[in-house]
Order: structure tokens, then sequence, then C-alpha cells
């Protein structure tokens, strides 16, 4: 691949985000107001954090349908805790917790048994969202304490909290993928797994532990979702999942395994937000937003498979 194409694969989303930006500021006077934009990051906020434990699952080239439900599930754990009066430490570890534990248990059934991953966590996402019926009966959990919701509704230097505590965890996980040996077994056990195999890679605790990560991002994502609501539904992160996947292809991340970056990611989701944002603001028709935002994930997903042949 020349250099210059090495440099569109690396720049490409980041690029396409900033001529978007450059677009809307000219098309509606409110984008680059610090409200909207401020707006934008705390929306993205979530899906950042859960797209950095989906990348990791991507670049071993598995999947995880389940983290929109999972979502729910930790929400309901930590909301029931805080209502019945528990500490904050203890309702916040026990949702984070049981992400973590069901990641592993994804991860485990995928890898003894040698199942597709896109089966197992279908099956996982109803289970979850029923759990987290169930768990309440379908009711919503309202009246957190005020230190709780402050995890979400502070600021600093003028940064809403959801999106420092989404820049901390793109900066540690890119630093895990890029930088420490966990990141390289991930990229090699996704990129050729027998080769990975050959050379003494445990590929298959290597799938664990990417699982067991993205469970515990949806454990701390839902933190950060309920905090924001100050309150607890059953139904948060429908659908959820999907603008996760697309967030980890678009900023470049292989469907196909073997290539991850946490930092595209965090474009990928930045622009998913900046033009579902933009679309609102122009007041385009929610069902038109939906078909640009499938059409952007389509053309990433033809990138992603051109961008293979070339390498």
């Amino acid at each position: 691949m020349s250099l210059f194409l090495r440099m569109l694969d690396r720049l490409g989303v980041g690029i396409v985000l900033l001529l978007l930006g450059v677009l809307l500021a000219f098309q509606t006077e409110y984008f680059l107001t610090w409200k909207n934009l401020s707006n934008i990051l705390t929306q993205t906020s979530v899906t950042m954090i859960m797209a950095v434990g989906m990348t990791f699952v991507i670049t071993t080239a598995e999947i995880d349908l389940s983290i929109g439900s999972l979502l729910a599930l930790c929400a309901m754990v930590s909301g029931m805790l805080l209502e019945a009066g528990h500490s904050i430490v203890i309702s916040v570890g026990a949702g984070i917790l049981t992400g973590m534990v069901s990641g592993l248990i994804a991860g485990g059934i995928v890898v003894t048994w040698g199942l597709p991953s896109f089966i197992v966590t279908l099956g996982l996402l109803y289970i979850d969202r029923g759990i987290a019926l169930l768990l309440t009966d379908a009711k919503p959990l309202y009246g957190f304490p005020e230190g709780f919701t402050m995890i979400a509704k502070g600021s600093l230097i003028g940064l809403p909290f959801p999106a420092l505590e989404a820049m901390a965890a793109v900066v540690l996980g890119q630093v895990v993928l890029s930088k420490t040996a966990f990141g390289r077994k991930v990229v090699a056990a996704g990129g050729n797994p027998v080769a990975a195999r050959l050379s003494g890679v445990s590929v298959g605790k290597i799938k664990m532990g990417v699982f067991l990560l993205s469970g515990l991002c949806a454990g701390v994502a839902s933190i950060i979702t309920i905090a924001r609501q100050d309150s607890a539904t059953p139904i948060v992160g429908e659908g959820q999942e999907l603008d996760v996947i697309a967030a980890v292809i678009i900023g470049g991340t292989s469907l196909f395994g073997g290539r991850g970056t946490v930092v595209g990611t965090l474009f990928g989701a930045l622009l998913m937000g900046v033009l579902r944002n933009g679309l609102t603001l122009l007041d385009i028709a929610s069902v038109w937003q939906k078909i640009v935002i499938g059409c952007v994930i389509v053309v990433a997903v033809l990138l992603d498979y051109y961008r293979r042949k070339l390498t």
C-alpha cells in the first residue's frame, strides 16, 4: 500500500468528520455553539465506552450483539441496589460485575463449544433483556442519591463528566490494544488464529478476555446512563448495539478480524453523533436519518473489504 493510501486509511474518518463539521457549520448557526458540541459529546459518550470493548471483540473476528441488552440488565441491578439504600460503591460495583459475568458467559460458550458469537450473543440479547424486565416487573426505578447522579451531571473545565469518562476509556483502550502483550495477542488471534496458536497464544483465553472486557464496558456505560437520566428503565439501550458496532466499523476496525483501532472507534462514534445531530438541526425526518446512517455503515463495510484486498 502506498504512503498516500496508508495516510488516507488512518486519517480518512477524521477527515470525513472534519468536512462534515465544516459543512454543518455553514448550514446551521447552532452547530458550532458550545452547548450543541457539549451535547454531542455527552450523547455519544455511552456509545464510545461500549465501542471500546466492542473494538477488542471485533478485532478477534467475533461480535457481541447482546451489549445493548446487557446495558439494561446492569442498569437495573445497580438501580435496584441504589433504590434499596445500598451504598454507591456497592451498587456501582454490582452493575459492573454483572456486565463482566455476562461477558464471561458469552465468551465461555463461544470458546467451549465453538459456536458462532453472532448466534450466542443474539440469544443473550433476548435473555439479558428478559431478565432486566423481570427484575422489576418492567417498572422503571427513580430517585437515586445526588452523589451518584453527579457521576454524569457534573463538568470539569467546561467538559461534561460523561465525555471525560469516555475519553479516559478511549485512551486506556488504545494503550492496551497497541502497547501491551494482551493487545498484540488480540490482533494475532483475529488475524490468523492458527498461526497465533502455533506461536503459543491461547486464542480461547484471549477471546474470553475480550468478551469480559466488552461486558465491563457495558457495565460502566450503564452507570453513566442511569446517572444521567436519574432513572433506570429495562428498555434502555434498545438497538444501541447497532450504533456501537457501526462506530467500530466506521472507525476502521475490520469485521474480518486482525485489525483494530480504538482511536478510530472514537472518530467513528463522533461521526455517528455529529451526523445524527446535524440531520436533526437541519430538520431532516427521522426516517431519512436512519437511511443516511445505514448508507454510511454499508459504505464503511465496503471500504473495509477493499482495504483488505489492497493490503
